[in-house]
């Protein structure tokens, strides 16, 4: 199967009342954990791509890790570019073989992130790719993405119409209280989603799908082992599981999922290596690694997102 667009998956997510995992990608390991995990659960998947993963693995190791993986597994994926931060990585990742990106202007001021956007899409749409657009930013840090707290802003619902209109993007992140990276949260604060922003956003632009980023849950039990295997971790939370259901069941169709996966690979790390300390074959502890990323995958699937069984 080849890649695909994510249009006829958010079409069916929208229809069907669940989400498509936005799952970010490093390294052949996390690959093969996460579409092996969609493929038993009969679930579309878009492996995401950063700028940081692009610097890391080289863009062109990456389009061969997922080309082998829609030859071992038969289910619908995308290739997404995760925040890119201008025209020109958009653009090298259209012409690269990607199926989807999403272009970030959330850091300029509205009527520059339009023109930024409206360029991304009339030359992605020209080559069959689909693009995501931001309004509104989240706190945090991941990869390149450095938003201080007090820098963070809601989506503001009055401008969601004339961004989609004159930009011509085919799905919109938002913000509405999730933050990138795993230590959103300090332990006693509540995490709370503005479902009030999303309820406004889904009235005026009804059947468009909505993207959440920052989406993590913070899994305590990876945090844990991690803790108890020599890891030094912040006490923190991330968004509950059972709020991202309920977007998940608006018109929220895509879900982005980074800070959990490294949480999982680095426990199977640790656990593997403290378990055998003379340990030195990478195929030993990648291999638990591996596992924790596709019983994650799962339980996401099936618990969060609700995609399982939609093929």
């Amino acid at each position: 199967m080849a890649l695909v667009t994510t249009t006829e998956m958010f079409k069916k997510a929208y229809e069907g009342g669940y989400a498509i995992g936005a799952f970010n990608v490093n390294n052949m390991e996390i690959i093969q954990g996460i579409t092996e995990a969609a493929g038993e659960m009969k679930s579309p998947v878009i492996l995401q791509v950063s700028a940081g993963a692009r610097k890391y693995a080289n863009h062109a190791y990456l389009i061969k890790l997922v080309e082998a993986a829609l030859e071992v597994n038969d289910i619908p994926m995308a290739l997404h570019l995760d925040h890119g931060a201008d025209f020109e990585v958009c653009k090298s990742c259209i012409d690269g073989g990607f199926s989807s990106v999403m272009i970030d202007g959330s850091h300029h001021n509205f009527a520059d992130n339009m023109e930024l956007t409206k360029k991304v899409v009339d030359y992605a749409h020209e080559r069959g790719v689909v693009v995501e657009g931001e309004l509104g930013q989240l706190a945090g840090v991941e990869d390149d993405v450095n938003v201080a707290a007090e820098d963070a802003s809601y989506t503001n619902p009055d401008q969601v119409e004339e961004f989609v209109a004159k930009t011509g993007v085919d799905s919109l992140a938002i913000a509405i209280g999730t933050s990138h990276g795993a230590f959103k949260f300090k332990p006693g604060q509540k995490p709370q989603l503005r479902f009030d922003i999303l309820e406004e956003i889904e009235r005026r632009l009804p059947q468009f799908p909505i993207v959440l980023h920052g989406a993590s849950s913070v899994s305590q039990e990876y945090v844990k082992i991690i803790k108890e295997n020599g890891g030094k971790l912040e006490d923190a939370i991330g968004i509950p599981e059972d709020m991202l259901r309920q977007a998940a069941k608006s018109s929220v169709c895509k879900i982005n999922i980074d800070s959990d996966l490294r949480l999982a690979f680095t426990a199977g790390v640790r656990q593997a290596l403290v378990a055998d300390p003379t340990a030195f074959d990478p195929r030993a502890y990648l291999k638990v690694a591996r596992s924790n990323i596709k019983e994650l995958v799962s339980h996401k699937i099936k618990n969060v997102l609700g995609s399982d069984n939609t093929l």
